[in-house]
């Protein structure tokens, strides 16, 4: 066992995790070819939810030969592949009697002794993390072994005080899961809006087709190059640092994860801006011309302030028939259509040439339908946004109480925690 990394109030007494564990018993499924299981393989944990998402119906018959520990309701599972991974979760009543792989420390408490769910708490801490780092073994494929989890130093509170803790931090949990439902139900209405937006528009009014579907019979059809105007980027000299410590913000594509931006990482100063970039206005939208994301997708944004973008970035500009925020959502509408032009450059690069921006067509209404289509759906934008600050405030949350809950510097009779599981 290992010491004892911080000093434990009296109620407290150390022990390790193989002490207040019983063990888990393996069962092999190809033992009962028809038979459909639950199969928890190494991927199927969240290592940022701490949950078991993709767990596989199965049939016996196909099973992995690492489909072999049978787990229940309350275990605990510590992935020991990888183990700074931090896939870590509790099993859920409606995975009883699944299998695991055996890259999988299957923890199943004595409950007279551990709460399980404080032992789950317990492993997702940076002490029991930097444990774990420590004693990983083999370079190409880092592991550590059971017996180097349950050998493990463990703080043993009085277990009425270890439910507290277990509670506590899972009702925070709950919280970040309602966020994170809401989160995802408004990005799949902002989707189905702004389809129905862009192919049905206000007015009720008869649809026409149009080689980018059906959008309103009063609407145009035209390429950007016709309300448009383009900005290419650079990249100051990286040997000269005072380049670098300017205010001007330069945008690269790693800053283009969300639709808005006011500020990003890192910043120019106006004689660098004169001798490597250009300055693009507010109200421009940028999108990515080159790079490994379009392999996936291409990622769009507007600039909320005059903002610099490097060599890898193509800023549009609109003009008088055309707003800044009805431009980004038409290119967030009509995204899959952008991404068929993404080709590859003799080095095998992604790349969106900027001839096919220019061409690349957007429906486009008058000004004052642009301004109430933008409205709508910028308002769900904002819902969006809102329970995406929650969230964030609660995973600080929850880093803070896990540090603090357990290593007693705060204790459960020193906190009053009242936080809605929903929210709207």
């Amino acid at each position: 066992m290992d010491g004892n990394p911080y000093p434990l109030p009296a109620t407290w007494t150390e022990s390790f995790i193989g002490n207040v564990v019983v063990k888990a018993k393996q069962r092999d499924p190809r033992k009962k070819p028809d038979k459909v299981f639950q199969y928890v393989d190494v991927s199927a944990v969240s290592n940022t939810s701490f949950k078991i998402t993709g767990a596989a119906p199965t049939l016996g018959s196909e099973a992995p030969s690492r489909a072999r520990k049978a787990i229940e309701t309350d275990d605990v599972l510590f992935a020991t592949v990888r183990p700074t991974l931090k896939r870590i979760a509790l099993v859920p009543p409606e995975l009883d009697g699944a299998i695991a792989s055996t890259g999988y420390c299957v923890l199943r408490c004595d409950k007279a002794k551990a709460e399980p769910g404080f032992l789950y708490s317990f492993l997702i801490t940076d002490h029991f993390n930097a444990r774990m780092a420590g004693l990983e073994r083999g370079a190409s494929y880092p592991a550590v072994r059971d017996s180097d989890v349950t050998a493990s130093w463990f703080p043993l509170p009085p277990l009425p005080e270890q439910k507290k803790i277990a509670h506590i931090l899972s009702t925070v949990q709950r919280a970040i899961v309602a966020q994170e439902r809401i989160i995802q139900a408004t990005t799949e209405l902002k989707k189905a809006l702004m389809h129905k937006l862009f192919t049905e528009g206000l007015r009720n009014e008869p649809q026409k087709k149009t080689e980018i579907g059906p959008v309103p019979e009063s609407w145009e059809v035209v390429p950007l190059s016709e309300v448009c105007r383009f900005q290419s980027g650079g990249t100051p000299s990286k040997k000269i640092a005072e380049f670098w410590q300017g205010t001007i913000p330069w945008v690269s594509p790693k800053d283009m994860k969300r639709p808005r931006l006011n500020d990003v990482t890192d910043h120019i100063s106006q004689e660098a801006l004169e001798k490597g970039s250009k300055l693009a206005p507010a109200g421009s939208v940028f999108v990515v011309v080159r790079g490994m994301i379009l392999a996936k997708t291409v990622p769009v944004a507007l600039a909320e302030v005059p903002m610099a973008i490097n060599q890898d970035m193509k800023a549009i500009v609109p003009g008088t028939k055309l707003r800044s925020d009805f431009l980004l959502y038409a290119l967030e509408a009509f995204r899959e259509n952008l991404f068929k032009k993404v080709g590859r450059s003799g080095h095998g690069t992604a790349t969106l040439m900027g001839h096919e921006v220019a061409a690349f067509k957007i429906p486009l209404p008058d000004l004052m339908t642009q301004n109430e289509i933008a409205s709508a759906i910028q308002s769900l934008e904002r819902k969006k946004e809102l329970h995406e600050e929650k969230r964030t405030q609660l995973q600080d949350l929850f880093r803070t109480l896990l540090h603090e809950l357990m290593t007693a510097k705060t204790r459960v009779h020193d906190i009053d925690l009242k936080i809605p599981i929903s929210s709207r």
